[in-house]
């Protein structure tokens, strides 16, 4: 049986996602919590991998289950795969931070990883206009300037499309860095952060992070609205912009195809994956 999680955590004690020997990961923490429940060594495929203090409420594993795991589920007080969540909030304990929100039986032919269609991120910045929330620190990055929010919309709508974004993108070796960018925007909440939305089909390493960057330059005047494009089509990595910290972006939901195309998405992905290295 092939289960879905749909999973939240916060980021900041945690050194990504990706299980790592003798660090705190998110997917150690909840393999760690799964074993516990129903033995073995449960091996979790995530739709996207975090990194080291970023924040996730839409985040999506799968987790396939052995015989072995599958009779002592079997044998559970209560054996349906839905209550698979409970238990393990049970065992995270009282204030974790993280928690599976919903196991369910994954639909015939769902990757959470290959068979997704698309990426939404959130990021959130602090300026003088709004002040700063010491009890978001851990969820908001501060800027010391008064942001121009309508320049950094424009900037962010300017990138949208499939390009390569090369200069947004920490390189790695044989690494595609041609993305669709399907949505970016920014806006100002009730309270006063910027907030900015970033959906794409895929990211590569830091590019969300290196997006908001250069949008928060135009902001503060050190770049003008036409140059993130002009930056992004020299296909070079420059020192106008910067990565900004991890602390203020979260994933916040993953998109997938009717359940009908979910195995051909997963097999179209990996043909095109195992083509661009990525």
């Amino acid at each position: 049986m092939r289960l879905r999680l749909d999973i939240a955590y916060d980021g900041t004690d945690f050194r990504g996602w990706a299980r790592q020997p003798g660090l705190r990961t998110v997917q150690g923490t909840l393999e760690g919590a799964v074993a516990r429940i129903l033995g073995g060594e449960p091996r979790l495929v995530v739709a996207g991998r975090t990194d080291a203090g970023v924040h996730a409420t839409g985040q999506v594993a799968h987790l396939d289950l052995t015989e072995a795991q599958l009779r002592r589920l079997d044998a559970a007080r209560n054996p349906a795969p839905e209550a698979l969540a409970a238990r393990l909030t049970g065992i995270l304990g009282q204030y974790p931070d993280v928690v599976v929100r919903r196991t369910s039986p994954a639909p015939e032919g769902f990757d959470a990883r290959f068979s997704a269609v698309w990426r939404r991120y959130a990021y959130r910045v602090a300026d003088r206009v709004s002040g700063y929330d010491p009890l978001a620190r851990a969820r908001t990055t501060s800027v010391a300037a008064d942001l121009d929010v309508e320049a950094m919309d424009a900037a962010a709508r300017s990138l949208i499309g499939l390009h390569d974004f090369a200069a947004y993108c920490k390189w790695r070796e044989e690494a595609t860095t041609i993305r669709t960018l399907l949505e970016f925007d920014w806006h100002r909440d009730a309270d006063g952060i910027l907030l900015a939305n970033v959906k794409a089909d895929a990211f590569c390493h830091s590019m969300v992070r290196a997006l908001v960057g250069a949008c928060v330059a135009v902001g503060q005047g050190r770049l003008g609205i036409a140059d993130v494009a002009e930056i992004r089509d020299a296909r070079e990595r420059t020192s106008e912009t910067k990565v900004l910290a991890a602390r203020g972006l979260t994933l916040t939901e993953v998109g997938y195809p009717a359940d009908e195309l979910l195995a051909d998405r997963a097999e179209q992905t990996r043909r095109r994956r195992s083509l661009d290295g990525d």
